[in-house]
């Protein structure tokens, strides 16, 4: 074996590594945000360091929050060979900040939700007392 199969792998057992289905990975390819894969002679998919560390990236911004649409507008300010991270970070952190706002105002609706709950709690006790 070369050293270049060493540090490649398969789709099915990067898959595998990361929790996540075959065709999953399939559809990042479909949809840009990754590049298209090495191929071993059968045809088979085959992933370098650079591929898998991409894919835990995408998997990382997905648990954030991040839609798969945002993911392609930063794939397109970012290309991973060059390396270019004053192009990606600023429309990350816009992305972020975007996220950042949309969490707050769901932890300040849950917050009015849950005094509400309370304050509903306590008439029904007083009620409840007052029999």
């Amino acid at each position: 074996m070369n050293s270049k199969n060493t540090k490649s792998v398969q789709i099915g057992e990067l898959a595998k590594r990361l929790g996540i289905t075959t065709r999953t990975i399939r559809y990042y390819e479909e949809i840009g945000l990754m590049g298209p894969p090495e191929r071993l002679g059968g045809g088979t998919r085959t992933f370098n360091k650079e591929d898998i560390l991409r894919l835990k990236f995408i998997l990382k911004l997905k648990e954030l929050g991040i839609s798969l649409k945002e993911m392609q507008e930063l794939a397109e300010h970012f290309d991973i060979h060059q390396q270019e991270f004053d192009t990606i970070t600023p429309k990350l952190i816009e992305i972020l900040d975007m996220h950042i706002s949309k969490v707050d105002e769901k932890i300040a609706n849950l917050s009015s939700l849950r005094n509400e709950i309370v304050e509903y709690r306590v008439r029904i006790m007083d009620i409840l007392n007052s029999k």
